[in-house]
């Protein structure tokens, strides 16, 4: 009678999802401890929702002129507010829009009776015209 060889050692190296492990030992025990691993994880993955439902971001306006009636509403522009000051409110908020771009929408925003406008060239101060809730 001969007996049987021995068998050869292996490694075996596997990544699955964002788990890796490696395994050395027979081919036999390799075999049997890769298809536990891989059984325990198709188990957990059948119990676990692979994608989550985040909640919607609040929209977000999309004009400058938008952003700055935002600000109106709010009440923001009670007391008198020079460009510079609105500028940085609205980067303090998330929205870098050019110096020129907030200059045009305020004049528009007094264009429409929104706002009100006093003082000099380049040192204006603009102050809401009428409250948000008041109709025109």
């Amino acid at each position: 009678m001969t007996e049987p060889a021995p068998q050869q050692p292996i490694k075996v190296r596997m990544k699955v999802g964002n788990v890796e492990f490696e395994i050395e030992g027979t081919i036999d025990q390799c075999n049997e401890a890769v298809g536990k691993f891989l059984a325990t994880v198709t188990e957990k993955l059948r119990e676990t929702p692979l994608m989550t439902e985040r909640e919607a971001a609040p929209p977000r306006a999309e004009t400058c002129k938008a952003i700055i009636q935002r600000l109106w509403e709010e009440g923001w522009f009670s007391t008198a507010r020079g460009l510079g000051e609105v500028h940085s409110e609205m980067a303090r908020r998330g929205f870098h829009y050019d110096r020129t771009a907030v200059a045009h929408s305020l004049i528009d925003l007094v264009k429409d009776g929104i706002l009100t406008r006093e003082g000099r060239p380049r040192r204006y101060q603009y102050t809401q015209k009428r409250p948000a809730s008041t109709p025109r």
